[in-house]
């Protein structure tokens, strides 16, 4: 949420540079100059005020010398899976006090393109999130802090470092694996937040059996879903992956044993209950295992559709149902990969990670509280607060409607090391405070419906479904709204693909292709020079400044907001959105990738 601490700012010191070179010019010049009382008097002050300026910066409390810029520093040398901590609150350290307002957010709209629907929306009547920001597509409200665009490396022209990097250089980066010894490396310190435990996830699908389930028996479950618009669409930098995994209770019986059949009704009646559905379908389970009708015919027997939603079963049949909320202790977890392509240009998700993300709702939260935390947060926003979180430690950070969230990121070698304050806070915004996610998540409700979407992530097959409510394909539409293939509208290959000129989709071209994988997924060239973007970001050290893969400066970008002058959306732009998909009315076939199929996006390997 926000707090109402502003934000420090540093007192600088000046000099007169001509009375403090004076002597100098003096003596080089060979000229007689009489200087005045006025003037020596200057002098000596200025060299007094020198002098007690280093003794106040020697005795300074540790906040007020220490600061981002240190942190950097440090990143760029530290081996540590924990970084080292500065020595003064993490809040002193942060560079963007509004690291919540995402890079997309200072999109160039110029009174036409809106891609800002897909996260704020108007409140959906039945929804518990109450953050009802739609008007946020029409105008840039922001803090006065957040009217300036923290995310320089946006600016950043990267031509030549890319130039520099060889294409098998990028192919042997990519193919390496960054994330087996994670756990060995946080282990080893003791650490006390989320060590992963899921093993081989390095291998993509591999690590999973037909149905979605880890192989290790650690009972996380991958799914397969449609990735939001548009910044995680591989076209624009990065493949990746969600997983879940539900408490204790949720996969055993009544007896306290774990039953297979039991938690894969009750994943089956959670994403029921998140979609807001009265029936869902479930890959084969045996009711007479449960002791349950869970279809609703009379009899006990293998059924492969679910009528009966309101409770979950086994051990948790007493757990309360909440609409559109996950029950506590559910964790996501969630691998962001680059782009890995082979020499025939299929794109895959390769062993090496940008990031891990991981999610636990800690504390059930009902309702009323969750209504209270949204007008909270409106407030806040509204008075132009500066965004604050509970800071839970190596747990990570509370966004106070339940969920804790921390993260890996690499170092500058390329190991996964642990997340800082500020790197974690860029993800609270989205997880925290806007209208479209349910229960703050994004991906589980954009699952492909029952049985069919368990297993990894696969993008071949899988048809542009349109969003809930709506009969036009959702990356078909996106297009045509955002005016490009992503929200800066700077990535030519794939406006060169479904555009017949700038801002105008190619509507034939895009209802020709065969499935998502083809929609969203780039050439190999582009997804080289995407990864060797990435590579220097690595290099730097420097994600408070941001993360988009970017080669050259986008155009579409403000780096100040004029509120005053900068064109804004009319009202027949805005649009009204549901994070959730229509499945049942895509044309296609939907499939997972199995044990032994492949990787994500390709379904090959």
């Amino acid at each position: 949420m926000r707090d109402g601490q502003s934000r420090e700012r540093s007192a600088l010191l000046t000099k007169n540079s001509f009375l403090a070179m004076a002597p100098t010019i003096v003596a080089t010049l060979g000229v007689v100059l009489t200087l005045s009382t006025d003037a020596f008097h200057a002098e000596a002050t200025e060299t007094t005020e020198a002098t007690e300026s280093e003794s106040a910066a020697a005795t300074q409390r540790a906040h007020e010398r220490y600061s981002h810029r240190d942190v950097l520093a440090l990143l760029k040398t530290d081996d540590a899976v924990v970084p080292e901590q500065p020595p003064v609150h993490h809040l002193h350290t942060v560079y963007n006090r509004e690291a919540v307002i995402p890079p997309m957010c200072y999109t160039r709209t110029e009174g036409r393109h809106n891609p800002c629907y897909v996260c704020h929306q108007s409140r959906v009547p039945g929804r518990p999130n109450e953050m009802d920001d739609a008007s946020l597509q029409l105008v840039y409200s922001f803090s006065e802090v957040g009217l300036t665009n923290h995310w320089t490396n946006l600016f950043e022209d990267r031509s030549d470092r890319v130039a520099a990097i060889s294409d098998d250089e990028i192919l042997e980066w990519v193919a390496q694996d960054n994330y087996s010894d994670l756990a060995g490396r946080l282990r080893g310190l003791g650490f006390k937040g989320y060590v992963p435990d899921l093993a081989n996830l390095q291998l993509a699908a591999k690590a999973f059996d037909d149905e979605g389930f880890a192989k290790d028996g650690s009972h996380w479950v991958a799914f397969n879903y449609k990735p939001m618009p548009s910044t995680f669409w591989p076209t624009n930098g990065a493949t990746d992956d969600v997983m879940i995994r539900l408490a204790k209770r949720f996969r055993r019986n009544k007896e306290g044993e774990y039953s297979r059949d039991v938690y894969k009704v009750n994943l089956a009646l959670l994403e029921a209950n998140i979609k807001g559905l009265d029936a869902i379908g479930v890959s084969r389970v045996d009711e007479r295992v449960l002791g349950q009708d869970l279809d609703g015919d009379g009899e006990l027997g293998p059924i492969d559709r679910i009528t009966q939603v309101d409770s979950y079963v086994g051990a948790a049949r007493n757990v309360l149902r909440q609409p559109f909320l996950f029950p506590a202790d559910t964790e996501f977890l969630h691998s962001v990969r680059y782009v890995g392509v082979d020499d025939q240009g299929v794109i895959y998700n390769p062993p090496r990670m940008k990031e891990l993300r991981y999610m636990r709702k800690r504390w059930a939260t009902s309702v009323p509280q969750l209504f209270e935390a949204y007008e909270d947060e409106k407030h806040a926003k509204n008075v132009g607060d500066m965004p604050g979180y509970v800071d839970r430690g190596e747990y990570g950070l509370d966004n106070e409607m339940g969920w804790v969230i921390a993260g890996f990121i690499e170092n500058y070698r390329g190991e996964l090391r642990v997340a800082n304050y500020e790197e974690t806070l860029f993800c609270m915004g989205c997880h925290t405070s806007i209208g479209a996610t349910i229960d703050s998540t994004f991906s589980f409700a954009r699952k492909v419906d029952g049985a069919a979407g368990w297993g990894y992530v696969n993008l071949r097959g899988m048809p542009d479904a349109p969003t809930l409510g709506e009969t036009r394909g959702e990356i078909a539409t996106y297009l045509e709204r955002a005016g490009g293939g992503g929200e800066f509208r700077s990535n030519p290959e794939m406006e060169g693909r479904f555009f017949e000129r700038p801002g105008i989709v190619d509507v034939a071209k895009v209802a020709a292709a065969q499935d998502v994988y083809e929609l969203i997924t780039p050439s190999r060239d582009r997804a080289l020079e995407l990864n060797k973007a990435y590579r220097v970001i690595v290099e730097d050290q420097d994600f408070v400044f941001g993360r988009d893969p970017t080669v050259t400066p986008p155009a579409n970008v403000y780096q100040v907001v004029d509120i005053v002058t900068a064109p804004t959306l009319p009202a027949d732009r805005a649009y009204s959105w549901d994070i959730r998909l229509d499945w049942s009315s895509a044309k296609g076939i939907v499939s997972s990738a199995g044990s032994d199929g492949g990787e994500p996006f390709s379904g090959r390997r």
